[in-house]
């Protein structure tokens, strides 16, 4: 039974008081947690590539399997709200990242929007510039780096 969200929950509480529900909802469809990275052990960067997930609808950037994500992708990521300040690499559009560091939802965020298609016209969803990586040979992946990141 599905419960109904609670209104500007994203503002009046914690990641760790959210409901799965509004778990899921604070998530902006943007998909670039689902771009491969690679982890230079040496340098401690993290290069972060156009490539998606295998799993992820590019169009839809959203995951076509997500109830059994993990049993097709055992290294995907599982976003928690005790990691969303570990994971740097959010991009500082992300509504996780966004509300774990006090900040406001972006105008276009979905929750404030109500239009889901709005993260893909204002360019910040992996839409316009991502490739699967079914299409992408492993060998060829270090070219297909977009950006390089601290750790």
């Amino acid at each position: 039974m599905e419960t109904a969200m609670r209104e500007r929950f994203w503002e009046r509480f914690t990641l760790e008081e959210l409901t799965p529900q509004e778990w899921e909802a604070l998530c902006d469809g943007c998909g670039q947690c689902c771009l491969l990275k690679l982890h230079d052990e040496d340098t401690q960067e993290l290069a972060v590539l156009n490539v998606a997930c295998r799993l992820l609808d590019i169009h839809s950037c959203q995951c076509s399997d997500y109830a059994n994500r993990f049993d097709s992708v055992p290294d995907c990521t599982q976003l928690t709200p005790a990691l969303v300040k570990e994971f740097t690499w959010l991009p500082q559009s992300c509504g996780y990242r966004r509300v774990a560091e006090g900040r406001k939802l972006a105008g276009w965020h979905p929750l404030l929007s109500n239009d889901a298609e709005r993260v893909h016209r204002k360019g910040i969803s992996v839409r316009s510039f991502a490739v699967s990586q079914d299409e992408v040979p492993e060998q060829q992946l270090e070219s297909h780096i977009i950006a390089v990141l601290p750790m």
